[in-house]
């Protein structure tokens, strides 16, 4: 079966597929829009292993180079969902362009700088590129033929993992063998090259004549996401129960208890409430949570326990680059099972293929628990939970697409994103605390011990079994019926 978006009408390509019909317009559509993603999803990986070159090079200290992180962060979080809103209001095309442009002009600002408090506002402007994936999941989702939304939505969300799967080995090899700048000008590059493509050969779906903007709901959301992240991310460093922690949280509480109140109020809202609570549309967005946790976390641990000295008698002592050549088999195999995860998606229904991703991505995480002593044992490992996670984020922005109007399709996926955002930035800050409660003395050093990585992995292998289980809930469909009896909008039955 196809799945396509509630209340979308199939086009042909022809009526949607941009200049022309033909099948080589619509592959360059689906890559104009995939190198977009792809370059996005690096800019927030190719940076973390230079940490300490940019450290040095811009004269400041580990914790204000860790700011280039967290600026893009903080700003991706809040720009995912306004820029989704604004998509459904003006143009997909237009806001992805807006988004690809933030790429470009942050990128450049910090290639041609080595001054922190510049290049700390070119990471923040950066950060716009974030929406790029669920712009242009949506997008695809609207103009492309419907016998190839599946797997150009499939592929374009995998670059998410993709992206950090070749950025640590891409940023190793750069930063042993050239100017760190180079990396900025990687991003760039690929921004300026997908905008130009896009421009040039997708056309603009019909906007929503709606066109108020929800400047209340824009600042509530702003300062709640920014205090929730930010004091997910500072927890460890500033303390977990200090009172600048304590105080961002509360803070975090008080703005999104309040937008939800003023989101029922107002007639166009930035987030459709009564639509994020429709259990189809929430359940997914927990299990993209759960999703993002399990894939970052697994990424985060196999980085660090390659590079860890021999003598805790599990690491490797390995180099940044081969940490990064590590988890590159992972990246290309959610490369390769996008399409094979579109025709099951196609076969089964997204929901059980949803189900199966957190199942592989647990068996994955499994294997790592168990075997420790080979580097072959990490790749393997790694890779199924990469082959796990790139069947799963196909099946995600097939659910939301599914269960979602079309004239919200790039508010609803990039809620979605926000939600997989939020899964990687808490798996970061508990991955942080276990690998520093669990640790073991190596030559006066404190180093996490075998038994942390092993909690960790297992407390990821725990959430990826959660997310199995929200897709065997959706497609079972006993939680997912609206007060009328239907399924919400008008979703295809599971095969």
């Amino acid at each position: 079966m196809t799945e396509t978006p509630a209340g979308l009408e199939h086009r042909s390509a022809k009526d949607g597929g941009g200049p022309d019909g033909s099948g080589l317009n619509v592959n360059l559509q689906i890559v104009a829009v995939g190198l977009g993603a792809l370059a996005a999803a690096l800019a927030q990986t190719l940076i973390i292993p230079v940490l300490p070159t940019l450290t040095a090079d811009l004269h400041t200290s580990t914790g204000n180079a860790q700011w280039l992180l967290t600026a893009t962060l903080l700003v991706a979080a809040v720009s995912v969902p306004v820029l989704g809103r604004f998509a459904d209001m003006f143009g997909r095309r237009l806001v992805l362009l807006v988004s690809l442009g933030g790429l470009a002009v942050g990128s450049v600002i910090d290639a041609l700088t080595s001054d922190f408090g510049v290049m700390l506002v070119g990471r923040a402007v950066a950060g716009l590129s974030a929406a790029s994936i669920p712009l242009g999941i949506s997008l695809l989702a609207i103009v492309l033929p419907a016998e190839r939304r599946g797997s150009a939505t499939a592929l374009t969300s995998a670059m998410l993992g993709i992206g950090s799967a070749l950025g640590l080995p891409l940023a190793g090899l750069i930063g042993d063998n050239a100017d760190y700048h180079v990396l900025y000008w990687i991003g760039a590059g690929g921004a300026v090259v997908s905008g130009v493509l896009i421009a040039a050969l997708v056309a603009e779906p019909p906007a929503a004549r709606e066109r108020s903007i929800d400047w209340a709901g824009i600042a509530l959301l702003a300062v709640g996401l920014t205090c929730l992240i930010l004091g997910i991310s500072q927890g460890s460093s500033w303390g977990w129960g200090s009172g600048r922690i304590l105080g961002l949280f509360a803070v975090a509480v008080v703005a999104l208890a309040a937008l939800t109140r003023v989101e029922l109020r107002v007639t166009n809202p930035l987030i459709d409430m009564s639509a994020l609570a429709r259990p189809p549309i929430a359940l997914t967005n927990i299990a993209g949570m759960f999703v993002g946790f399990a894939l970052f976390a697994s990424f985060t641990g196999t980085s660090s326990y390659v590079q860890a000295p021999e003598a805790t008698g599990y690491g490797f002592g390995s180099t940044i680059l081969t940490a990064g050549l590590c988890l590159l088999p992972s990246g290309l195999l959610m490369l390769v099972l996008a399409p094979i995860a579109a025709r099951f998606i196609g076969s089964w229904g997204p929901a059980r293929v949803l189900a199966l991703g957190g199942a592989v991505i647990a068996a994955g995480l499994v294997f790592r628990i168990v075997a420790v002593d080979s580097l072959w044992e990490v790749v393997v490992g790694t890779s199924v939970v990469g082959a796990g996670t790139g069947v799963g984020y196909a099946a995600l922005p097939s659910l939301i697409n599914h269960h979602t109007p079309a004239a919200q399709l790039a508010a609803a996926n990039g809620i979605n994103a926000l939600a997989r955002s939020l899964g990687s930035s808490l798996a970061s800050a508990v991955g942080g605390a276990l690998l520093t409660a669990i640790t073991m003395n190596v030559g006066g050093h404190e180093l996490p011990s075998l038994g942390a990585y092993r909690v960790l992995f297992a407390v990821c292998a725990g959430a990826a079994l959660l997310a199995s289980a929200v897709g065997l809930t959706i497609s079972a469909g006993v939680l997912t019926r609206e007060p009328d009896g239907s399924g919400g909008a008008e979703p295809a039955p599971e095969a």
